[in-house]
């Protein structure tokens, strides 16, 4: 088993979150592929951390599984928007923690 951990990308988590329950428990060679194809950027994001994982194991895509991918919320980047009469509205960034593992696949004998 082997795991890879992006921290602090200017991601908003809940979108992350979705791309992630899509590829969980999936073959890492299929997720790659899929991944590619999405239009988001999360999609974009989270192939290059499943990617990673694998290369910190020494794996080949074909043969691992990913057994986990969540997506954490980080902390906000706060920034401050200029309203009427002087005032000020606060605009939260959200970032996000990426965390994958992958392991190898059992083989059916």
């Amino acid at each position: 088993m082997s795991k890879a951990i992006l921290r602090f990308t200017r991601l908003s988590p809940t979108k992350a979150r979705l791309i992630a329950r899509e590829v969980q428990g999936m073959n890492a060679e299929e997720a790659l592929a899929a991944l590619e194809f999405m239009p988001n950027k999360a999609a974009k994001v989270i192939s290059k951390v499943i990617a990673s994982a694998v290369a910190n194991g020494g794996y080949e895509a074909d043969e691992v599984v990913i057994t986990s991918c969540r997506v954490d919320r980080g902390p906000y980047l706060k920034r401050f928007r200029p309203r009427a009469r002087g005032r000020a509205s606060r605009i939260l960034k959200p970032t996000s923690h990426i965390y994958v593992e992958v392991a190898q696949a059992k083989k059916d004998s």
